[in-house]
């Protein structure tokens, strides 16, 4: 039976807590150093927390150092990597290759996505060098993945929901040019989410200050059974930056799902244990986005950017119908005190409001700027599913059928989880014949079956034909005893995996790498040298002149994004090339491969 994971991201012990409450098969989180999300990075106590709680689900837990290294910080990065072994960590997401020269402790390794992996080829040599999954870059079809799957048996790991980066990952060097703040080192100064002016060959300008290289949010949540069918075994959301509203949403839904894909595929399973009772109805909709997209998933079928802007619109709520002095109307009917609404101008700017109070069909904003009859307004905060997100909004709990049997003075109970754990409590208690027998079958049933704060659910209990009368007292100690035991037992029997890297020598696909393999170290040299290939430029970091350097290649395209793309036979416009893109600052050439589909980001130099 093939195990689907559900992959949810924890800025913290407690957001990974909440992520696996609310059906994650496994969680990703930051090391306490040399993450790619560097602001993320959560301290060993944090991880050691988390890894508690989502071991006794059988849930797993991968910690992310997915930066590349320094020469003088990898002996820091080999400490907090054995440190995360010890603690019990199940996989290692990393970028940098050099690692893979040292002396690792056996963890399972996961090639982060930063190591843009795109090609068969390129995942076939992950998969030969020892990586146990690789995590597809976000550009790539069904189709392409499907390739992948065929040429290869590594786990595949593919996002599904979240902000999109619009380079190709671990290809962007935009922040560290302009900033000096590189991604690749976990401190992207998000120059994507910036707005520029575009101006053509004769230095016409065709678009100001607009958000051009930001990109709406991933959401493909339709497209789970599709993902199964190429290949992909990991489905994950991004956002390590995200709050716990947004990630127990987020989760909440996409694991039901997933829940319902199995349940009408047995072929499947979830690939931790028990199932979540959640108390609200999440809506991906009804927190952080910015619209949302399929990217290229089926295709370029769309258009993929958010250019007017790089904030949350959140969901379309209705539109206005009428305006008084300090209140409007509309047709949207649910809206509540403390709701915050958004809408775009006639000029395309964002302006948003708070709701400060509904008096039946009049809603009285904070402020009245920009509302008029025929705006179309978006909820980018819904106050009723943030209270009741901000309280306990959803429970786990691992099925556990019991048997409760008296021979004598002696009463034993067994217990056996879902997954075939057993425990037995036995403990002595005086046979007295029951007054009413039923009775006292009824309240063994009440007493044994109600679990109270643990994590289990008691699905079935067998009660022997001579119970005698047990006491409420006795009945929940030795139900309290077992359920322990059996919490214990699950602990000593988790299946953790382990991994040896042991080096070799096959080929890696291309034999010449310039400052795109992003070598920072010694060691990845060595690395790419003892595997065929020629490093022939550093890393980016530390080339000596930037100026000319493609800082950004993309598949985000801005001539189909203006209606000036030939190759899709939808040219409503032409623009003059070459295309320039602009902020205060900087200034970037714009390069087509229309044979490749894809646009690069030259860097110009300051203005």
């Amino acid at each position: 039976m093939q195990s689907l994971e559900l992959l949810a991201p924890a800025g913290n012990a407690d957001i990974g807590i909440a992520a696996i409450d609310h059906g994650a098969d496994a969680v990703y989180v930051g090391a306490p150093q040399f993450s790619a999300r560097a602001n993320a990075g959560v301290a060993v106590a944090g991880i050691a927390r988390l890894i508690q709680h989502a071991h006794l689900y059988h849930a797993r837990v991968y910690v992310a150092l997915n930066t590349i290294l320094a020469d003088d910080e990898i002996p820091k990065a080999l400490d907090v990597i054995r440190e995360v072994h010890d603690l019990g960590a199940d996989g290692l997401i990393i970028q940098d290759p050099g690692l893979l020269e040292a002396d690792l402790p056996p963890i399972p390794l996961i090639a982060s996505t930063q190591m843009h992996n795109d090609t068969p080829e390129k995942i076939r040599f992950l998969e030969d060098v020892g990586f146990v999954r690789a995590i597809l870059a976000r550009e790539l079809s069904l189709e392409e993945i499907a390739a992948i799957r065929k040429r290869t048996q590594i786990e595949l790991e593919c996002f599904v929901h979240g902000a999109l980066c619009v380079s190709y990952s671990g290809q962007c060097y935009m922040s560290h040019a302009v900033t000096g703040r590189s991604g690749n080192r976990g401190v992207c100064a998000q120059p994507c989410r910036s707005h520029y002016t575009l101006a053509d060959g004769g230095g016409n300008v065709i678009l100001a200050d607009k958000f051009l290289l930001s990109l709406k949010d991933l959401n493909l949540m339709n497209d789970l059974p599709a993902l199964v069918a190429a290949g992909v075994t990991s489905f994950k959301i991004e956002g390590r930056y995200k709050e716990i509203d947004y990630v127990k949403n987020v989760t909440a839904a996409y694991s039901q799902v997933l829940d319902d894909f199995v349940a009408k595929h047995p072929a499947y399973r979830r690939s931790s244990s028990g199932r979540s009772e959640i108390l609200f109805s999440p809506d991906p909709a009804k927190t952080f986005n910015r619209g949302f997209t399929k990217y290229f998933i089926s295709g370029r079928r769309e258009k993929v950017a958010s250019i007017d802007t790089p904030k949350s619109m959140g969901q379309p709520v209705g539109t206005v119908t009428g305006a008084g002095k300090d209140f409007f109307r509309t047709d949207c009917r649910d809206l509540k005190n403390g709701d915050g609404l958004c809408f775009f101008t006639g000029e395309r700017n964002l302006l948003g409001f708070r709701v400060e109070r509904v008096e039946g069909s009049k809603i009285f904003p904070n402020t009245m700027k920009g509302l008029a009859k025929g705006v179309h307004l978006f909820r980018n905060h819904d106050a009723a599913l943030t209270r009741v997100l901000n309280k306990i909004s959803g429970r786990r709990r691992i099925n556990v059928e019991m048997n409760f049997a008296r021979s004598g003075d002696t009463i034993r109970l067994a217990a056996e989880d879902e997954d075939g754990n057993r425990t037995e409590s036995i403990m002595d208690m005086p046979y007295v014949e029951p007054r009413d027998p039923a009775m006292a079958r009824e309240q063994i049933d009440k007493h044994i079956s109600g679990t109270g704060n643990t994590p289990f659910k008691v699905t079935k209990i067998t009660i022997s034909d001579s119970i005698g009368f047990s006491t409420i007292r006795f009945l929940n100690s030795i139900k309290r005893d077992v359920l322990e035991k059996l919490e214990k037992v699950r602990f000593e029997k988790y299946p953790r995996k382990t991994a040896v890297f042991v080096p070799n020598n096959v080929p890696y696909p291309e034999k010449t790498l310039d400052y795109r393999a992003n070598v920072f170290n010694e060691l990845a040299r060595r690395f790419y040298a003892r595997h065929g290939a020629e490093v022939v430029e550093p890393a980016f970091e530390i080339l000596p002149e930037k100026a000319g350097r493609e800082v950004m290649r993309t598949k985000h395209c801005l001539l189909y994004e203006l209606d000036a793309c030939v190759k899709s036979g939808r040219s409503r416009r032409k623009l003059q090339e070459p295309l320039r893109i602009s902020d205060e600052h900087h200034a970037y050439l714009l390069r087509f491969d229309c044979e490749a589909c894809r646009m690069s980001v030259i860097l110009l130099g300051k203005k």
